[in-house]
């Protein structure tokens, strides 16, 4: 099958890698003022993998969308609404095309999750989204996982299961995708309150963080008209390992070197994220503390061992 895949960074390339690795023909797209994709073109792979050879680099966005009818999107959370305007723009029939979004995160000033942020642009309910536990660094190394894919349409998700399961990765149905969506990108947020405990030397109190994150947003979906107990499954709570814990952790590392006062030069999604929660606070009136801590500590210049420590330093409460 012919998969297209928007964007060449971390994920974007391994997602192209993977799916030539599956046997599919694969066109990564990057645009040409890109430096991943100036990487991709010179070497032929970046710090995390080498591409196959027969996967097909362009810097044509039309002719990438054309290629296949099955199209990956992987870019930063808060450059998809742009993306999606240079789609439009394009003026091209996209009505068979189906759409997988393999990103985390949520629009920051309007709190709005990704696939709605699709289905409102282009019109069009061909999109799954493809969220869980995993790192390029461990993927690439044949080290297996389970992910979730989840869709409005249960016969697309199972037809997008169907093109990119393999021993490598397992999926599981994905049926709340309020719940998914929320989960997959507050886990970022709760990735940097761990690295923020792990910089403090307070690693012991990552149990509790954990403990108290899951229910914070467990409130949260539910609020929204999602399934609470969603935050318990891979999306949220068994991503917590790779985010929390984990040295290939980009938002934990971030969290980290923050309240170290080192500077961090990759993209950690949960700075934003944190903002769009806030958001979503204001509207739903359901309280995320742990949210508005990272909040004040990023935007507001509190103290981030005092912010933490009140956390849990709080009047005591049945379980």
């Amino acid at each position: 099958m012919k998969i297209s895949i928007i964007g060449c960074g971390r994920w974007g390339s391994f997602h192209a890698w993977y799916s030539s690795k599956i046997g599919h023909d694969v066109t990564l797209y990057g645009r040409a003022n890109s430096k991943n994709m100036q990487q991709l073109e010179t070497t032929g792979g970046n710090d995390y993998l080498k591409l196959p050879e027969n996967v097909h680099l362009s810097k044509n966005l039309e002719e990438t969308l054309n290629f296949a009818n099955v199209i990956i999107i992987s870019v930063g959370t808060q450059n998809l609404r742009g993306l999606l305007k240079e789609i439009l723009d394009l003026n091209l029939d996209i009505r068979q095309k189906k759409f997988v979004l393999c990103m985390k995160g949520l629009e920051r000033g309007t709190g709005k999750r990704l696939s709605t942020i699709f289905a409102e642009m282009l019109e069009s309910q061909n999109v799954a989204v493809w969220v869980g536990p995993g790192h390029v660094e461990d993927l690439v190394r044949s080290i297996p996982n389970c992910m979730v894919m989840a869709s409005i349409k249960e016969n697309l998700t199972q037809e997008i299961v169907e093109i990119f399961k393999s021993p490598l990765i397992r999926f599981y149905y994905g049926t709340d995708l309020i719940g998914i969506e929320i989960g997959a990108a507050a886990k970022n947020v709760i990735g940097i309150a761990a690295g923020m405990l792990d910089g403090l030397n307070c690693t012991s109190l990552k149990g509790a963080l954990m403990a108290r994150g899951t229910v914070e947003l467990s409130r949260l979906v539910e609020s929204l008209g999602g399934d609470k107990m969603t935050v318990y499954g891979l999306s949220h709570l068994g991503d917590y390992e790779a985010t929390l814990f984990s040295n290939h952790s980009r938002n934990r590392k971030f969290g980290e070197d923050f309240v170290l006062h080192k500077n961090f030069d990759k993209l950690a999604e949960g700075t934003d994220t944190v903002g769009a929660l806030m958001e979503l606070s204001k509207i739903t009136g359901v309280e995320l503390p742990i949210c508005r801590a990272v909040f004040k500590i990023l935007y507001e210049n509190s103290d981030p061992e005092e912010q933490l420590m009140n956390l849990f330093m709080r009047s005591t409460k049945n379980e």
